[in-house]
């Protein structure tokens, strides 16, 4: 039905269009045909008249024949006639030369003619082009509609759901409140009970106070009035009385010994404080145990640290691609990050590590992790433009750190673990105070951020574009910026905060001396490879090996006093290895690769 209307409605517009051609051409020609048919009358006027003044010559010959009388009246008959010939004559020039210009007129409105002609079909051309297009466009229209429909159709079905889960939402919070309640309750009935508890242990201890008095008072007396042998070697003080009497005689008003003094003074009688600490004491030293972060001291040097040699553990510990790894200040606990969207954290036990728990809360992969220098908080970066901290004791989201445009690469602690700097695709580098929740300044670095490295007022960032910065936090500008030969994947310090080791996509590792700013050294071996661009290297403790995955899968040692390779472990791998963590005590290696597998290595 469509097609009709549409093929009507194209034929009535051609028939308009030539009605409106024919129109226009027969009033341009209407001047023409009329001066044509003026001298098609005139030239058969002309034609009747010489027909006419043939035969009055005639005539006029033959009456001068007949009669010579009239010879006067034929000559000014003649030369009337004469006059009329020649005025004709000049009458048919300008009707030829009218004639003529018309002519040309009607060879030139032909040529328009055929010019609009041309027009006319090159219209019609794009008519079905335009045709064809309107076609397309209402088929395309009719699809949109189509998918506008099954869109809506998904809305009302997403609509319905968010209401039956607010719904659902609503009531779990009202369950929520009335938990809440219940429990608060049920706190203050405990803490009466306790405080009750309390009140009859404190009773019943100062009864047996009493009791222990009062049979220590009457073992006094008993040993005072009953007659000691005195003993050269015993430690017993005799006094002699005034006034001259026996030495023998001792005053029954004075101890007889030492010793019984200090048992007293061992069993002092208990109160209120010792009730309620014998009650509370050991739950509270208990829930504090709970956390293996809280007995961990966080290193501050390493002892001995162990070239890795011998796979421990290999276990698989994400269902996705895994990016970052880190070990807690303690080295008790592994932390690592995937495309899973999880932080999960394992604690390292006799060589295998034990799954402790996971974080959640990000929308998108982790991208980089680390701990507080206190191991009590960590801190990931997440492809979600967000960075968030959980406390590592009862795995809570504590902060989320929002403001990136882009995919934030990196996020560190500063030194006073109060502030946070981060690092996004979006070009930018920011500066967050966890105190207020708040983003303090924003840095425009011109290229996307790989990775960060902090020191106590310098910030230390690799970037997209083959270049290190160097930016002093207190005036939001580069200090300096050295460029290496391919993009910058990783960032790291040694202990003392002297060497920068660096790792980019032109499969070289590096070390910068921050004191000179130029590269000391570099380390390549002839199968390693960058195999992506967060590729992370990481300095041992002690700042003496250097250890870096490769993209097919096998870790590199190298041993920073010779430059050279001092072991390479290629055979657990099966895909390329994205990080690499140092253990802080020097015992454990961990690598993580793209297939989700991770292998903690040592020297056992």
């Amino acid at each position: 039905m469509a097609e009709k209307l549409v093929e009507c409605t194209w034929k009535r517009h051609i028939s308009e269009q030539l009605k409106l051609r024919d129109r226009v051409q027969r009033q341009a020609f209407e001047e023409i045909v009329h001066q044509y048919n003026r001298l098609l009358e005139k030239s058969d006027l002309q034609a009747v008249l010489s027909e006419r003044y043939q035969a009055e010559k005639y005539d006029v010959q033959r009456g001068h024949e007949a009669s010579p009388v009239d010879a006067s009246r034929s000559t000014a008959l003649q030369q009337e006639m004469a006059q009329m010939r020649i005025k004709h004559q000049e009458e048919l020039t300008e009707l030829h030369k009218k004639r003529g210009e018309l002519a040309q007129s009607v060879i030139e409105l032909n040529n328009q003619i055929q010019q609009k002609d041309k027009e006319i079909q090159n219209n019609e051309a794009k008519m079905l082009e335009y045709q064809q297009q309107i076609t397309g466009l209402e088929g395309d229209c009719r699809e949109l509609r189509s998918c506008l429909q099954d869109l809506e159709r998904a809305n009302q079905t997403l609509k319905d759901e968010y209401d039956a889960l607010q719904i659902t939402f609503s009531a779990l919070e009202e369950k929520l409140r009335k938990t809440t309640e219940d429990n608060q309750e049920l706190v203050s009935r405990w803490m009466a009970e306790k405080a009750q508890e309390a009140n009859r242990l404190n009773a019943e201890n100062e009864k047996d106070s009493r009791r222990r008095q009062a049979k220590l008072q009457k073992e006094l007396a008993d040993a005072a009035k009953e007659p000691l042998p005195i003993d050269p070697d015993d430690d017993i003080e005799v006094l002699a009385e005034d006034g001259g009497k026996g030495g023998g005689e001792t005053s029954p008003n004075r101890p007889l010994s030492r010793t019984p003094s200090k048992k007293i003074s061992q069993q002092p009688p208990g109160g209120l404080l010792d009730s309620i600490s014998n009650i509370f004491g050991r739950r509270t030293a208990n829930s504090l145990s709970t956390s293996p972060e809280n007995t961990e001291t966080p290193s501050g040097g390493c002892a001995e640290v162990r070239v890795p040699s011998t796979a421990l553990h290999s276990f698989e510990a994400h269902s996705g691609e895994v990016n970052a790894a880190r070990f807690s200040p303690g080295s008790r606990l592994l932390a690592t990050g995937g495309t899973d969207r999880r932080v999960k954290l394992w604690e390292v036990i006799a060589g295998r590590c034990e799954a402790k728990g996971a974080l959640t809360g990000s929308n998108a992969g982790i991208t980089s992790i680390e701990f507080d220098s206190a191991g009590s908080y960590l801190l990931a970066a997440s492809n979600d433009f967000a960075s968030r901290i959980w406390t590592v004791d009862d795995s809570r989201l504590r902060h989320t750190l929002t403001g990136h445009s882009g995919k934030v690469l990196s996020a560190r602690f500063l030194l006073d673990n109060a502030r946070i700097v981060s690092g996004s695709y979006d070009r930018t580098l920011k500066l967050w105070d966890l105190r207020s929740k708040v983003c303090m300044k924003t840095v425009f670095a011109g290229s996307s951020c790989n990775d960060i490295v902090c020191t106590e007022q310098c910030v230390m960032s690799g970037h997209f574009d083959k270049k290190v910065r160097f930016w002093d936090i207190r005036a939001e500008s580069i200090v300096r910026e050295l460029e290496l030969m391919g993009r910058v994947t990783s960032l790291d310090l040694n202990h003392d905060r002297t060497e920068l080791l660096s790792c980019s996509r032109d499969d070289l590792i590096k070390i910068i001396d921050l004191r000179t700013n130029a590269v000391r050294q570099t380390f390549s071996a002839q199968g390693f490879k960058c195999g992506t661009d967060w590729t992370r290297v990481t300095f041992s403790p002690d700042g003496c090996y250097v250890a870096g995955g490769s993209a097919d899968g096998a870790l590199y040692i190298w041993n920073v006093l010779t430059g050279k390779v001092d072991r390479t472990l290629d055979r657990n791998h099966n895909s390329a290895i994205n990080s690499v963590s140092w253990s802080p005590s020097g015992a454990y290696v961990v690598s993580v690769d793209k297939g989700g597998r991770a292998i903690l290595w040592s020297d056992m």
